[in-house]
């Protein structure tokens, strides 16, 4: 890809968390010894969903989140990342608390702590509850510009979020609501809802969507390199975006081509 080309790059690379991401996939047949009871009464059987992409017969959907070194891993490709970017473009860089400092002492090093804007964090509140710490249930996600002063930031096209004391700010701003901080509360995609697409460690559309329609224009291009089920190019496509995504698991490949051309046909 030619330098200074692309005006936003997300991504989401593994976690390093030392553990195999996976997200079983279910379906419910009828039956009447099953295990669910559903609607009018009938009841239904879980079955688990073998994945049919080509080379995963019979193994769990996921990837190994494991590195001997794990910073030499992402440090090439975060040049790449400063390479490609406008003059007044941005990355977004999505990790949690186990690496996160590490890494942007890297992306400071590499962009210039000058150009690091703003740490986010994506709190959410769902799963498992520790019982000897307290439980982690929030995201960081790292922004730094190509350029420490002259960069994409459109506050005016981000959405609006209610107030937490609406009676404090009068019924006009309460029903416009406020723009986000840097805390973004935001579930996580339902394991049961229209959203998800099966792929482990899938991101939200209203996440990408923010990120998106504040850090980019119509028309410019969108990369990400670790794009997964593709929740940056849904996003992209959905506010005329162009996107360039790419993954090497042939996994998550299959589930992209599926999720944006369903999105290219509703376009």
């Amino acid at each position: 890809m030619e330098s200074a080309s692309v005006a936003l790059i997300y991504i989401d690379p593994p976690f390093n968390t030392g553990q195999r991401q996976t997200r079983l996939r279910m379906k419910t047949v009828r039956d009447q010894d099953g295990d669910r009871v559903g609607f009018g009464g009938y009841r239904y059987r879980t079955e688990l969903v073998k994945p049919k992409t080509a080379g995963t017969e019979g193994k769990q959907a996921g990837y190994a989140d494991r590195f001997d070194d794990f910073l030499g891993f992402l440090r090439p490709r975060l040049l790449e990342a400063y390479r490609l970017l406008t003059p007044t473009g941005s990355l977004f860089f999505h990790i949690d608390y186990r690496e996160v400092h590490y890494c942007k002492i890297m992306l400071d090093e590499i962009f210039g702590r000058e150009c690091f804007q703003n740490e986010i964090v994506w709190a959410y509140d769902y799963g498992a509850r520790a019982t000897k710490r307290w439980p982690a249930k929030h995201d960081n996600i790292l922004w730094y510009t190509r350029d420490p002063q002259c960069y994409t930031f459109n506050m005016e096209e981000s959405d609006r979020i209610p107030y937490m004391a609406p009676g404090l700010v009068g019924p006009e701003k309460a029903a416009r609501g406020k723009t986000p901080t840097d805390v973004w509360w935001h579930t996580i995609v339902s394991p049961t809802g229209k959203e998800k697409t099966g792929y482990a460690t899938q991101k939200p559309l209203g996440i990408l969507e923010r990120i998106v329609r504040v850090h980019s224009n119509p028309g410019d291009l969108v990369l990400d390199f670790f794009a997964g089920s593709g929740t940056t190019g849904e996003a992209a496509a959905k506010h005329s975006r162009a996107f360039c995504m790419v993954d090497q698991s042939a996994e998550a490949i299959a589930v992209m081509e599926k999720r944006l051309q369903l999105k290219a046909e509703r376009l």
